[in-house]
């Protein structure tokens, strides 16, 4: 069964948590697709990927970058999985058509918005409601997570 991990994001923006959420992914031998809400967003995530650390390199591409099977990380607006990966990072409030072939859904969610912590609500009860694992991770002042449920 897929576990989901919705992890709330409080004190650094998504720009600064995913890029750390995909390296320990790739470190633990996993490739990754990162969902989101918008052909803009995606050109962003690219770009943050590229710079968020100048002693750091994530490799990462979207459909512009060449064939998908060579992106360790596939950042896309669609639902698909085009690199063969077992994690799925959606943000944007997105929720996957499936969770097959995914060993793990990690839902990114900005904790300072309420209309986005009102959406996790909902995605949390349908994924509940489907019998998913769920965890509930809470960002720390720091940038790290802390397990709540």
């Amino acid at each position: 069964m897929t576990e989901v991990g919705f992890y709330h994001l409080l004190h650094l923006p998504l720009e600064r948590a995913l890029p750390k959420l995909l390296e320990k992914a790739l470190e633990r031998g996993h490739r990754a697709i990162v969902l989101a809400g918008s052909p803009e967003r995606i050109e962003d995530l690219n770009n943050v990927l590229w710079t968020y650390d100048e002693r750091s390199w994530l490799p990462h591409g979207t459909a512009a970058d060449g064939p998908a099977g060579e992106q360790p990380v596939f950042l896309t607006v669609e639902d698909e999985n085009p690199n063969g990966a077992d994690v799925l990072v959606a943000v944007d409030g997105r929720t996957p058509a499936t969770a097959e072939g995914f060993a793990r859904i990690i839902d990114m969610f900005d904790g300072r918005d309420e209309t986005m912590v009102a959406a996790a609500r909902q995605r949390w009860r349908g994924y509940l409601d489907q019998g998913f694992d769920l965890t509930y991770w809470q960002q720390t002042g720091t940038g790290g997570w802390e397990k709540k449920a």
